[in-house]
């Protein structure tokens, strides 16, 4: 079970506070120094540096970070097309160490042929990371409120957050959105010396990829969208579709089950099952490991299955940790990362969902809006009853003031080469409905291959897709329209996510588009 573990984030979901009108320049960005590359300390065989870009590209003269940026050199220089930027997910992910774990996510062609490159994006990692009291950030009320005084208090609570996390962040707190680093993004490859860039972005790294296409598009050589965000979604829209991935992913875990004796249900009602726990959990009748004098809510038990649905490899093990359930054993240690180690927090911890907020403006007025959006997802979703990934990021912006720096909008990109979109058929994060809305707006500059199986990020998913990609970032090669992908059994599947582990003095809300 620690690949359930590894695919909990355990970000509490804070919110943001905008400078109004703070936007990124569409002009050409130009870097404030060259970068000095040297060995990193994790890989010598990779270079590290730092980009010197504005903590507002509006107001450049307002005062400058630094942005932490790798490359890893083409194989064969000879051979060499130009620089793939590998586009970090999250909110919260690390280029730079997608670029150091190159060799195990790409094919050795495409390793081959390219520069591979990754920054970090602003606000994350080595780019000057949000970072907020750990005692404030424990404190975090229930995310499923269910009165207008519950309302009220997450709305004091974020306020509260919001103030703590600028307070320690400094300026760069209100500049953390995705079309800011979409200007950053652009500063390195002029300081790469590149005129144009190839790109692979994973999951919310798909955000960045839009964003610099429709504002670069004359810089675009060919963009890879693997499991896509839907930047046009307002709060029905989005808190709908993710409860309806859910939902998708837990009927899918369930015919696994009922075609595959390996399941510890096989041959049983594996959905009474499900249900009789969830209300042993409202009864707080379920232990939490490590936690005698806590019990597992059915919000934790609900993320664990949402957790475990990002790769089908988890079916398994999530089949026993049910089985430990119900038959009153306390699954081990490592099977259910919800407990929180105090011992070893520190004063502060990164909280890089700061992003999301500045990113999607999600607004709920008042808990009887909030209630109405519970009982839409009950009824989308009779098994899982909602969606983590719909409740968690709507409930953590909440209080966001207006306007933000990058609104929800339909896309408008224009480029010569069109942007490749995977995703799987039952994703249960990026869903697929996002995946052909994304693709009906990029009209003529978008192509989707569908990938027929089930988790989260398509490349290395059996080598029909990712053949595919390879072919197009290489060549520009696009599949035929209306192309699909065979799912790929679980045991031959090869996946690039890296594992995400809580951060100390988190409470395990959400889980994170990785």
């Amino acid at each position: 079970m620690r690949r359930i573990s590894a695919l909990l984030i355990g970000l509490l979901v804070p919110l943001s506070l905008v400078t109004p009108g703070a936007t990124a320049t569409t002009q050409a960005a130009q870097p404030r120094d060259t970068i000095s590359w040297a060995p990193c300390p994790e890989e010598p065989a990779v270079e590290c540096g730092t980009l010197t870009v504005p903590i507002d590209w509006s107001r450049p003269s307002d005062g400058t970070f630094e942005v932490g940026v790798a490359r890893r050199k083409a194989t064969d220089p000879a051979a060499r097309i130009g620089a793939l930027v590998l586009g970090a997910g999250g909110p919260g992910g690390s280029g730079v160490e997608l670029v150091l774990g190159s060799p195990q996510m790409l094919s050795p062609e495409v390793l081959r042929r390219f520069d591979i490159v990754g920054l970090d994006p602003r606000g994350t990692n080595r780019s000057h990371p949000v970072v907020c009291s750990t005692d404030l950030m424990t404190q975090a009320p229930d995310p499923l409120m269910k009165s207008q005084a519950d309302f009220d208090r997450m709305l004091a609570f974020n306020d509260r957050l919001r103030a703590d996390c600028r307070a320690r962040t400094g300026p760069l707190f209100d500049h953390v959105d995705s079309l800011s680093t979409a200007a950053d993004l652009d500063a390195f490859r002029a300081a790469l010396g590149e005129d144009k860039l190839t790109y692979w972005g994973g999951s919310y790294g798909t955000l960045l990829g839009q964003l610099y296409a429709e504002r670069y598009p004359s810089r675009v050589r060919a963009f890879v969208l693997d499991s896509t965000m839907d930047h046009s979604l307002g709060t029905q829209g989005f808190m709908d579709t993710e409860t309806w991935g859910a939902q998708d992913a837990f009927n899918e875990f369930v015919a696994w089950c009922e075609r595959d004796d390996r399941c510890l249900q096989h041959g049983k009602d594996l959905r009474a099952i499900w249900r009789g726990l969830l209300d042993r959990a409202d009864r707080g009748e379920l232990p939490i490991p490590g936690e005698p004098d806590t019990r597992l809510t059915a919000f934790q038990l609900i993320s664990s299955a949402s957790g475990a649905f990002y790769d089908p490899a988890n079916w398994l093990p999530l089949s026993q940790v049910i089985a430990d359930l119900e038959s009153g054993r306390t699954p081990r240690a490592d099977a259910l990362p919800l407990a929180i180690d105090r011992t070893q927090a520190q004063e502060v911890s990164p909280n890089p969902f700061q992003i999301f907020c500045l990113d999607f403006r999600l607004p709920v007025r008042d808990y009887r809006e909030f209630s109405k959006h519970l009982r839409r997802q009950a009824k989308i979703a009779p098994d899982m009853r909602y969606s983590p990934l719909a409740i968690g990021p709507v409930v953590s912006c909440l209080g966001q003031p207006d306007p933000i720096p990058n609104p929800q909008h339909r896309l408008k990109v224009r480029t010569d080469t069109p942007l490749l979109v995977l995703n799987s058929l039952h994703d249960p994060a990026t869903v697929y409905p996002w995946a052909l809305s994304t693709t009906q707006q990029l009209g003529r500059s978008g192509r989707l291959l569908t990938y027929e199986g089930w988790g989260h990020i398509v490349y290395g998913r059996g080598a029909c897709a990712t053949e595919a990609a390879d072919a197009y970032l290489i060549s520009r090669t696009l599949p035929a329209p209306g192309a699909r992908c065979p799912a790929v059994p679980p045991a031959e599947v090869r996946t690039l996510r890296k594992p995400v582990t809580p951060q100390p003095g988190t409470p395990g809300w959400m889980l994170s588009f990785r």
